[in-house]
């Protein structure tokens, strides 16, 4: 019997390793004030220097937004369906969001779909699609109501460009 027991927790082992490999990554490195590292989890937030000032980054040095029609400590997210195509939402693991420069209430909120999205001051965050490289703020101010947001979680609301 524990020479069964000793195979169903080598197995189990063996599977757990494995998947670990097919998912995120777990670092918990985050960026830093001046550039994220690339190694950080995408549920990181760190900050970076943007051309709208120092704002918050995912993990992999991304924009991060907020969007007006959400409505703080509500713990639901106003963008759904093809809303989310466009701004996908900044997800957390299983743990807590690990932080650096933020300064604002981090938290996690579960989506319809059952994600963990992460909140900055009780606000969903999002990323936008076509920012496709680290500090881009090309969704700041899309239809004056997406947003990047500062450090202490406060929209910045000052024209891209």
């Amino acid at each position: 019997m524990n020479t069964r027991l000793s195979t169903a927790m080598a197995a189990l082992s063996l599977s757990a390793l494995a998947l670990t490999g097919c998912g995120a990554s777990t670092s918990t490195s985050t960026g830093t004030t001046s550039a994220p590292t690339t190694s950080a989890a995408p549920a990181d937030l760190g900050t970076a220097k943007t051309s709208l000032g120092t704002t918050v980054v995912n993990g992999k040095g991304m924009s991060v937004y907020v969007f007006d029609k959400d409505v703080k400590d509500s713990g639901k997210s106003a963008c759904t369906g093809a809303c989310l195509s466009i701004w996908p939402a900044v997800t957390a693991g299983s743990g807590t969001p690990v932080v650096e420069g933020v300064t604002g209430k981090v938290g996690v909120i579960t989506t319809d779909a059952g994600t963990r999205q992460v909140t900055l001051n009780g606000m969903p965050l999002y990323l936008y699609s076509k920012d496709t490289a680290p500090g881009e703020v090309k969704g700041q101010g899309f239809n004056k109501i997406w947003w990047v947001i500062n450090p202490a979680g406060e929209k910045i609301s000052t024209p891209a460009g």
